[in-house]
């Protein structure tokens, strides 16, 4: 792959009880490391406990059964390894900014281990196929690689099918220029580094999966939910600190929460 690496790159998929990442569980987690030094790539992949229900939905895409995980570690017995395979790598995957990263740092935070993404680039190849080739990563499968992904929704396969996707798209449009939606150039989007895809995969106006953090025209973090929709953070914050403790005691992602929390310690 064509692709030039300041720090480890760990591509992710999960398999989930659900599709909410705060109340759901990860079933199964698999990644593989591409390494800055060169050396091969290092593959981790597991089943994992959920402790809660799988949903039938779920049940009904990965196929992965309750007798399949009876025997299996919980994610709190598991956290430790997932942590150090990770280190301080940046991550990719498929949908992953939207879905995987924000449910591992979910079931982190379930188990007091923060997960910090503030200094991590992320690549969701996904963002890269939807805004060049809108597809599902079957048909990008096909569309890149010229072959067919037989055993899709099993993790350890579809991480694989995307390292895959990847390295077709930066064949296929590194230095390539790209027209908006209002018919404007965009000078070759795709390169062959990992800050120049996290800038073209990541919607920069928001600041967590779930969207409750904005940043407006000016770059002021305001929110994007509640009595305070619109209005900035760190303004909000200063003159009503309950509201800050409000949202890290309620449902909120463990994005939104490290937001706050930081928020907080520079006041």
């Amino acid at each position: 792959m064509n692709l030039k690496l300041s720090r480890d790159l760990v591509f992710l998929d999960l398999e989930t009880t659900g599709l909410n990442v705060i109340r759901d569980r990860i079933v199964q987690i698999a990644m593989v490391k591409l390494r800055k030094d060169g050396k091969p790539q290092e593959e981790f992949s597991t089943l994992v406990n959920p402790g809660i229900p799988i949903s039938e939905e779920a049940m009904a895409v990965h196929g992965i059964l309750p007798k399949d995980l009876a025997n299996k570690p919980t994610f709190r017995q598991l956290a430790q390894k997932i942590w150090d395979f990770i280190g301080d790598a940046d991550l990719a995957g498929y949908n992953s900014n939207r879905f995987d990263v924000p449910m591992l740092m979910e079931e982190f935070a379930r188990v007091e281990m923060e997960f910090d993404i503030s200094k991590r680039h992320l690549i969701d190849v996904q963002r890269i196929f939807y805004k060049m080739e809108p597809r599902t990563l079957k048909a990008a499968y096909r569309f890149y690689c010229q072959k067919e992904l037989t055993d899709a929704h099993d993790a350890l396969a579809d991480v694989k099918a995307t390292i895959d996707v990847l390295s077709g798209q930066l064949n296929a449009y590194e230095g390539k220029d790209l027209i908006d939606e209002e018919g404007n150039v965009v000078p070759a989007p795709i390169k062959g580094d990992v800050a120049t895809l996290h800038t073209f995969t990541n919607d920069l106006n928001f600041l967590d999966a779930t969207q409750r953090l904005k940043v407006n025209a000016d770059g002021t973090v305001v929110f994007n939910f509640g009595k305070y929709i619109g209005q900035p953070v760190k303004e909000v914050l200063r003159q009503e600190k309950n509201y800050a403790h409000w949202i890290l005691e309620k449902e909120f992602s463990s994005q939104v929460k490290q937001y706050i929390k930081k928020m907080m310690k520079e006041l």
